[in-house]
């Protein structure tokens, strides 16, 4: 499989950065990645057009729109329009030219809203989603059910990747458009510097989350290349495999920690007119443990990698 020419789809975000990194590090000599202005994954007829001329042998679905609560609020068409063409697009000309293996990445977003905890990959379609990422979610749900269906008609071995909430290198530190970590970063390092006596964070402070640091999914997304198909999926009547920490804490108790690691020794006030999201998301990952990959990076750990990256970036 190091020989295989694989077609690595987003990976100068962050996400596909990481997975680009681990599969340099285990020596996967034939990697190819476009840039934006090199190829439009929304068009149809350029994906074609690249499928039909590079012939890869493995695809990596890592490309999308993302964005945190205010982005997928704010820009709810195009966060439901670019991935559903994004994932369209590459999944049926990967089927086209007789694609290998194909991994496809979506979000822990995709379970209902009030799912029991923590969420297992039965839960999917269960009950109603979260309404501020429910373009997002629906965009995700549509991209898993096209592997599912492409594998049950033709036999394709693509198969689906649910990460938790994401963080690390790489990571976009927009107050508009970021998630919750790097967000929250952010704010504590500006404040921190600006000797700032408060820091003001959105919502009650009491949902739950998970975080992985995205070095770590990316192990996992090349533990999945390597040591599982499509059918280890689906004859077990799942759709998608969970990757996730597997342990989870409040937003105070996160505001805390990145306070902690950053250094900023002031006020943390909470703006409960600012929506919450999901009450709790924890996967639940033992699946994936089962099947020999768990991991590594603890928070505090990973928080003080991305706050040293962030520091190095800005400076």
């Amino acid at each position: 499989m190091i020989n295989n020419k694989i077609y690595l789809a987003g990976h100068a975000g962050m996400v596909g950065s990481a997975i680009h990194r681990q599969l340099v590090n285990k020596q996967y000599s034939h990697i190819i990645t476009k840039n934006l202005d090199e190829l439009d994954l929304s068009r149809q007829s350029d994906v074609e057009e690249f499928f039909e001329k590079e012939k890869p042998e493995i695809v990596i679905v890592a490309a999308a729109k993302v964005g945190g609560i205010l982005a997928n609020d704010m820009f709810r068409a195009e966060f439901i329009y670019d991935n559903l063409m994004i994932e369209s697009n590459i999944i049926h000309s990967a089927y086209k030219n007789n694609v290998q293996k194909l991994v496809f990445l979506g979000s822990s977003c995709i379970y209902p809203k009030l799912a029991p905890q923590p969420l297992k990959e039965e839960y999917l379609l269960s009950g109603y989603l979260e309404y501020t990422n429910e373009p997002y979610a629906i965009a995700k749900i549509a991209g898993i059910k096209l592997c599912e269906n492409y594998y049950r008609q033709y036999g394709s071995n693509f198969l689906s990747a649910m990460p938790t909430n994401l963080y690390g290198f790489n990571d976009n530190f927009n107050l508009n458009t970021s998630h919750v970590l790097p967000a929250l970063m952010r704010k504590f390092h500006e404040a921190k510097i600006n000797s700032q006596p408060e820091v003001m964070v959105w919502g009650s402070g009491t949902p739950k989350r998970e975080f992985l640091f995205v070095d770590d999914l990316a192990e996992a997304i090349v533990f999945l290349l390597e040591k599982v198909n499509a059918n280890d999926l689906y004859q077990t009547g799942i759709t998608q495999i969970n990757i996730g920490m597997g342990k989870d804490l409040t937003i105070n108790e996160l505001a805390e920690l990145i306070a902690e690691v950053i250094g900023f020794k002031g006020k943390i006030v909470y703006d409960s007119s600012k929506p919450d999201g999901t009450p709790r998301k924890l996967l639940d990952v033992t699946r994936i443990n089962n099947l020999g990959w768990r991991a590594k990076t603890d928070l505090k750990t990973g928080i003080q990698k991305t706050y040293q990256w962030y520091l190095e970036k800005s400076s």
